[in-house]
């Protein structure tokens, strides 16, 4: 019977203690230690961690009083540490947490980017030190699909994405933990060491979550489509805990060599394995962050996530009672609450959030006077990050950033000047970014009283104008044009009066976001009076 299929009995099997005995010199074992003088080396000083979980993606093992673990050895497996709340992994030359190794024995397949080389198995042990952190909530960077195509867009990226983080955080760290779900590059996987010296700057323990555009497209299979992204990050399934919530990074990509669409939303059967060892060590109370970058909802009309997959999963999820979803690949803002259409059967609705992209509308649009291009997305959302702040009781809030803090919660488009007296029939439009359908948004016009506005499913039109303008321009307005303006899910209208005063008045609209309270915004248009 295989390993994985024993998930009832985990303290019997899956969540074994390994060995004690002597290790052989080739092996898929070894100890977890406390390393506290932190040279990365088990010294005398340094205590073995029991109760520590080791996995190779689909088996998990505990260590034994001894810190020992043992896994079987098995070619093209990425071993890796569950990192326990209140402990920290070394950081490796790159800036990524050292918290894994491969098992690659015999030479994988040839890929253009490199794969996994080859290298003798041995033992190998894990260090780990003490974190002393308050009981203050867990903040955590939400970066998705930063997708540079050139050493340009990397540019792009350091400067409009990182630098601005890095200069509020004054020499510390800028957060507690970082999440980039996915398209750390944009098919050119050799970026990835620029991209990682970037974020690296952030002096922030960074997760890794896989995206379509990191994929070995020479890959004959599904199976080695991430080799040359596990060999920078390492696994592309794992789990990670603090004291506020445990993160499971998952690779939701399964890509399909010579099919269309070459790769679809789902899960494979050894993440299942992994998933159900790993949820039944968790309380039910918990807080469960699932990270990954297909969002596990479908687009209309069409299956982008395997629906069978994703029934399986909001199975195994159903039991706990605080579970949010991160996802990115969209390129546009949304929340997506699942309910029993999704497979999702219980009462209150699984949130997930879908994350905008750190590069937009993908580096496109005219430059600023930085050069740094425009890249909003196609629902109208400015590209940015989110963060999310995790309490100590499994709350949590959500907040967008535009990048380079040029504008905060939403942006409104009216028309500069109308004809006094003229139909009312034009209207001032919000793009609330971080809106939802039963999100309460409101305008005031000269000072009047507070009235709703309604949401419409429409483009934004401000990016509409640039759309048009594009149209217009006899030349290139950006290397690559914004893309077209899209339905956006989180965009309100409200009718301009006519028959005010002559001259200016001040439109006033406040959202109440569901986080972080009132927010406002206000434009100003004219009106003008014109003989018939």
């Amino acid at each position: 019977m295989r390993l994985f299929l024993l998930a009832p009995l985990l303290t019997a099997a899956l969540l074994a203690a390994a060995p004690s005995h002597a290790l052989a010199p080739a092996c898929n074992a070894g100890v977890v230690f406390e390393d506290r003088d932190g040279d990365g080396r088990r010294d005398r000083g340094d205590p073995a961690i029991a109760g520590v979980l080791v996995s190779d993606g689909e088996r998990i093992v505990r260590t034994g009083h001894e810190g020992r673990w043992s896994l079987p050895v098995q070619d093209g497996r990425t071993v890796f540490v569950i990192k326990p709340a209140g402990y920290a992994f070394p950081t490796g030359a790159d800036g990524l947490p050292v918290f894994w190794r491969h098992v690659q024995a015999a030479p994988g397949p040839g890929l253009r980017y490199g794969g996994i080389p080859a290298a003798p198995v041995a033992c190998h042990d894990f260090p780990l030190r003490r974190e002393a952190r308050g009981k203050g909530p867990l903040q955590v960077l939400v970066f998705a699909d930063p997708q540079p195509k050139t050493a340009r867009d990397v540019d792009y990226y350091g400067r409009g994405i990182v630098a601005p983080l890095v200069a509020a955080a004054k020499g510390r760290r800028a957060a507690d933990l970082g999440l980039t779900l996915g398209d750390i590059v944009d098919d050119d996987l050799a970026l990835y060491p620029a991209m990682n010296r970037l974020t690296a700057q952030l002096r922030t323990p960074w997760l890794h979550a896989a995206g379509n555009h990191d994929l070995d497209f020479d890959a004959a299979t599904d199976e080695d489509s991430l080799r040359s992204f596990r060999n920078t990050f390492g696994p592309d399934t794992f789990a990670w805990e603090e004291p506020q919530a445990s993160f499971i990074v998952l690779d939701d990509v399964i890509y399909r060599p010579g099919q269309s669409p070459a790769y679809v939303g789902g899960l494979r059967e050894s993440q299942f394995a992994f998933l159900e060892a790993y949820l039944a060590t968790q309380k039910r109370d918990r807080r469960i962050v699932i990270a990954a970058h297909i969002p596990f909802f479908d687009e209309p009309g069409r299956e982008t996530f395997r629906r069978a997959d994703r029934e399986r999963l909001f199975a195994l999820l159903a039991p706990f009672e605080k579970v949010l979803l991160l996802s990115g690949h969209g390129h546009v803002q949304r929340h997506h609450r699942h309910g029993p259409a999704d497979g999702w059967s219980s009462a209150t609705p699984l949130h997930e959030y879908n994350v905008g992209a750190a590069c937009g509308g993908y580096w496109s649009g005219p430059a600023d006077a930085q050069g740094i291009p425009d890249a909003r997305m196609s629902d109208g959302t400015p590209n940015g990050y989110a963060t999310a702040r995790f309490d100590a009781d499994g709350g949590y809030s959500l907040r967008w950033h535009v990048a380079r803090g040029q504008g905060e919660a939403l942006h409104l488009h009216a028309p500069r000047v109308l004809r006094q007296g003229a139909w009312p029939g034009v209207g001032v439009y919000a793009n609330v970014y971080m809106g939802e359908a039963d999100t309460r948004v409101e305008y005031r016009v000269a000072g009047g009283e507070w009235q709703p506005m309604t949401r419409v499913d429409e483009p934004d039109p401000a990016l509409r104008r640039e759309n048009l303008l594009d149209d217009a321009s006899e030349r290139l307005r950006g290397y690559d044009r914004l893309p077209e303006a899209e339905a956006s899910t989180h965009l309100w209208r409200g009718r301009l009066p006519t028959n005010l005063p002559e001259g200016e008045h001040l439109v006033e609209v406040r959202a109440f976001d569901r986080w972080r309270g009132e927010v406002r915004s206000s434009v100003v248009y004219r009106l003008e009076r014109v003989a018939p």
